[in-house]
């Protein structure tokens, strides 16, 4: 018997007792209550139980189709700092498309004055101290009319803010219909809701960190928590292609994010301030590091410096840079500018005017950013700590085998 009819055995016994995770119905006003139109007044708290845990198993679990876990942190403003007591509401279609309602399960919501309705496939996940969470249940079906692609929504109400809000919905990565138009007109409320599922004994596994407030226009910012360079953590890195002078894609324009971005990889962009000393001794580290992480690591040097651009020359002085340093692994890339449409490097807003700019990312998704960063030991070991503390238990799992 698999891991996965085991889990499935045991969380159909926690439903028969409505008693799985603790987390039962209320019937307190005005959690019993619905209102009369759901875009003034969202039904956030309908049947919410008095209990919450991190981890909750929706009523979709129990229908035939594919099982899958999201999971994540809830970090505040700095993308570092996990949050604890944050609420978590979520909702979905069942795996034909519909938002069904079912009276004989305890979360059912019937449809309001409107017809309005979340349907029963719904429930509510609370962080604890180390700001992580876990939703089980089912893939959910898309629209009906082919309108929307699959999705799954939720809510966040922060411990110390009201309202609650709204964030991006949970999309997958691998739906067709998910296109690049609709991909840059996200709003990445929270940061990217884009999940890239992996796979353990049939389960699919989708990974999302929330980041509190982040693009919630409606919140008040945290000036001091947001770079000058670059989109911000949680968000997504979009695909670009620089001119590769240097390293295995040498002589073509590839995207880095496309080709290599499964694993981690490190973007360094350097524009109109090159310190060339510097960029030596980041160039050494970061190949080194890449050299040890294998696979697992691809790093690139991306140099968008306008000033007396003449492609042949900048070809030719990266060129003479990677030779020079030996380089084994990190590629060696340029642009006209960081504001060039041609390469789509504009759409990740990197600031010319800085230092440099550092973004760590997995699975395509930024996990940490650095501005004007010093090669020093410190900082090396904060590039190392970033690398080793998101290299999860999920991490080196492969892509689901899509039928």
């Amino acid at each position: 018997m698999t891991r996965l009819t085991n889990v499935f055995i045991l969380l159909s016994c926690c439903f028969i007792s409505l008693s799985c995770n603790g987390q039962q119905p209320g019937n307190k006003e005005p959690k019993a209550v619905l209102s009369n139109d759901f875009d003034q007044s969202p039904p956030l708290f309908y049947k919410i139980p008095e209990r919450l845990s991190s981890s909750d198993t929706s009523p979709g679990w129990t229908q035939k189709g594919q099982k899958i876990v999201l999971t994540g942190t809830v970090y505040e403003i700095d993308g570092k700092t996990p949050a604890a007591n944050t609420l978590l509401y979520y909702y979905h279609t069942d795996v034909n498309g519909q938002y069904a309602t079912k009276a004989s399960e305890p979360l059912n919501m019937p449809k309001n004055q409107l017809g309005q309705t979340h349907g029963y496939i719904r429930g509510w996940v609370k962080t604890g101290k180390d700001g992580k969470y876990a939703i089980y249940t089912v893939m959910p079906g898309s629209y009906p009319n082919g309108s929307e692609v699959a999705h799954i929504h939720m809510y966040v109400k922060e411990e110390n803010r009201e309202p609650p809000y709204y964030i991006d919905d949970f999309v997958f990565d691998d739906d067709k219909g998910l296109t690049t138009a609709k991909r840059v007109k996200m709003e990445n409320r929270a940061g990217s809701g884009v999940i890239r599922f992996v796979e353990k004994d049939g389960l699919w596994i989708g990974e999302r960190n929330l980041i509190l407030g982040l693009n919630i226009s409606d919140l008040p910012k945290d000036k001091e928590a947001i770079n000058a360079s670059a989109n911000e953590i949680g968000e997504p890195i979009f695909s670009f292609t620089p001119y590769h002078a240097y390293g295995p894609d040498k002589g073509t324009k590839t995207c880095p994010v496309c080709k290599y971005g499964w694993y981690h990889g490190i973007l360094y962009f350097v524009g109109d301030k090159p310190d060339w000393p510097a960029i030596e001794k980041w160039l050494l580290f970061l190949d080194n590091e890449s050299l040890i992480r294998q696979k697992y690591l691809k790093v690139y040097f991306v140099y968008g410096n306008q000033s007396n651009y003449v492609p042949s020359e900048r070809r030719s002085q990266l060129e003479k840079l990677g030779s020079q340093l030996q380089l084994k692994s990190v590629a060696l890339t340029f642009l006209p500018s960081f504001a060039d449409t041609v390469s789509n490097i504009h759409l990740n807003n990197i600031n010319p005017k800085v230092d440099n700019t550092f973004l760590i990312y997995k699975r395509s998704t930024i996990i940490d950013k650095y501005i004007n960063f010093a090669p020093t030991e410190e900082n090396f070991n904060k590039i190392k700590r970033a690398l080793d503390q998101s290299a999860n238990q999920y991490f080196k799992l492969s892509r689901p085998k899509m039928e």
